[in-house]
């Protein structure tokens, strides 16, 4: 099972350091971390919390997401439906946050960041898939 967490923990950390790269250097790209931060801090006023700092706020759904998606990936890529289980991760960032009443112009304003958010999940479960494959 650790070689499973393992694998998900780095599919999730490549996933985030490939949208890092894209956000930090292209202009019109995705910026999943703006849709994090915000349910982060919807989810935190709701009991009394508040992060101020945004490097905090930052800082703390990143490590969130690299968590969750490392978990996620663990359960579903290092299986046969490594394919699958990226696009579906996809599918979700771009079509759920609107659902959960977040702003979802960071991840569903063009047709290109739609296409590129469903990607950068796929590369993860891809990543998931090709570790898991190495230790197992």
């Amino acid at each position: 099972m650790y070689k499973k967490i393992l694998a998900g923990l780095g599919g999730a950390i490549a996933l985030n350091l490939l949208h890092e790269v894209i956000r930090k250097n292209f202009d019109n790209v995705p910026q999943v971390n703006k849709v994090g931060e915000e349910a982060l801090d919807k989810a935190l006023t709701k009991v009394d919390l508040k992060i101020t700092d945004q490097d905090q706020l930052y800082a703390a759904t990143l490590a969130g997401d690299v968590i969750s998606n490392g978990l996620y990936y663990a359960t579903t890529a290092t299986s046969g439906y490594n394919i699958a289980s990226g696009v579906v991760a996809g599918l979700g960032a771009v079509m759920l946050p609107q659902k959960m009443g977040l702003d979802d112009k960071p991840v569903a304003e063009t047709n290109q960041k739609k296409i590129m958010t469903v990607a950068y999940y796929l590369f993860g479960a891809v990543v998931t898939k090709l570790i898991y494959d190495k230790i197992k």
